[in-house]
């Protein structure tokens, strides 16, 4: 779901002017995108009217609506199934997303149940502070920029922080060692060695949608299980000395612990292929189509105009140990838990992969997998 630098200061200039820089960028590029688009209608609307579509099923607020809100111009791709953000909100929350600081809702319900697991040296909880949603930032431009072929923009390069909107709307989760880290004071701080991003339907829909809304429309899904609550997983990574059964694990836990907390009913979220061809990764994603594919009730299908087949084999040509060994370790775990993928694969040119929507309601889990963590997520308790 996406290299060490600098320790980076709680507050950075130039990483603040270079996010400046890009939403005016963004601010210019849309005004004018608009203005073209009424012109060619031959309907100059002065912004004003009546608000358009609502959040209930997480609907796209189309260009009509866009112009009915009033000094609220939106910014950001019109893409089907993900809504447009505001100006103002989308400052708010970027500037939010920088600093570390959440919105009230996408803080921890349970303010004393942050500790979810631990095994040996190693913790499993949600982030508390502004300065562990950075820590978990930094952690995910190590893993993806450096290490992997993700191109930073401007304010990641220079914070050495991968950072987004949604870090003000999400839940994160967080691994610790606690026999690592520096000291400071006398006292040995914690490294994050991993991180899941968390957002929950409730939040998304008072925010302005889901990240993976970006790449497949999911509405249809959300839309079919109106009584299921649904939790996006995104922005997985481990350090790379820790990537072992030991901490993938422990992060497993977490998640498990958080779902039977929060009473989610379904996961979803974008899983990666390194890799932009899709030529190249026709094993992989053949496998994942002929032996994967979600139901018709919980197929959500990529975006038009990003859609990428991924039956790109027939099925009697493809080696299943071969496909098998092709797949990152992450897909891998989602097929065994019990997961589905969606209808299409999107590329992600920067972050340099084909991405696949993974769906995994609760009710599919494996049952080895449900006692392995036990009923009550009670294997790796406090």
């Amino acid at each position: 779901m996406k290299r060490t630098g600098q320790t980076d200061p709680s507050f950075s200039l130039p990483a603040l002017f270079g996010r400046g820089i890009d939403v005016a960028r963004d601010l210019a590029r849309d005004f004018a995108r608009d203005l073209s688009w009424d012109m060619t209608r031959g309907d100059a609307r002065s912004g004003f009217g009546q608000a358009g579509a609502g959040l209930g099923t997480i609907g796209p607020i189309s260009r009509e609506s866009a112009f009915h809100v009033p000094f609220e111009k939106t910014i950001g791709q019109a893409m089907p199934g993900k809504p447009a953000m505001y100006v103002p909100q989308k400052l708010v929350t970027d500037f939010r997303a920088y600093s570390g600081i959440r919105y009230k809702d996408a803080l921890p319900p349970d303010p004393d149940g942050l500790v979810l697991g631990r095994l040996g040296a190693l913790e499993v909880r949600l982030a508390r502070t502004a300065r562990d949603v950075r820590r978990a930032q930094r952690l995910r431009y190590k893993v993806f920029y450096e290490e992997m072929s993700a191109v930073p923009d401007g304010p990641a390069r220079l914070a050495r922080r991968d950072m987004d909107s949604f870090d003000a709307i999400c839940e994160h989760l967080l691994v610790l060692d606690h026999d690592a880290g520096k000291m400071v004071l006398g006292r040995r701080k914690p490294k994050v060695v991993g991180t899941y991003r968390l957002l929950r339907q409730e939040v998304a829909q008072r925010h302005g949608g889901f990240y993976t809304q970006g790449e497949f429309d999911v509405n249809g899904i959300i839309a079919a299980h109106p009584n299921l609550r649904f939790l996006e997983l995104g922005r997985s990574c481990v350090l790379k000395p820790y990537r072992n059964k030991r901490t993938v694990e422990l992060l497993w836990h977490g998640v498990w612990t958080y779902i039977l907390r929060n009473k989610i009913d379904a996961m979803f979220g974008c899983a990666s292929l390194e890799g932009t061809d899709p030529t190249a990764l026709a094993l992989p994603l053949s496998f994942l189509h002929h032996n994967a594919l979600a139901p018709d009730e919980w197929r959500a299908r990529a975006v038009e105009g990003r859609y990428v087949s991924m039956d790109r084999m027939a099925k009697a040509e493809i080696n299943p140990k071969a496909a098998l060994q092709a797949l990152p370790p992450l897909i891998k775990g989602y097929l065994r838990l019990g997961g589905f993928v969606g209808d299409g694969a999107v590329v992600d040119h920067q972050f340099g992969t084909t991405d696949v929507l993974i769906i995994l309601p609760v009710s599919v889990i494996s049952p080895r997998y449900v006692e392995h963590f036990g009923p009550t997520a009670n294997r790796h308790a406090i």
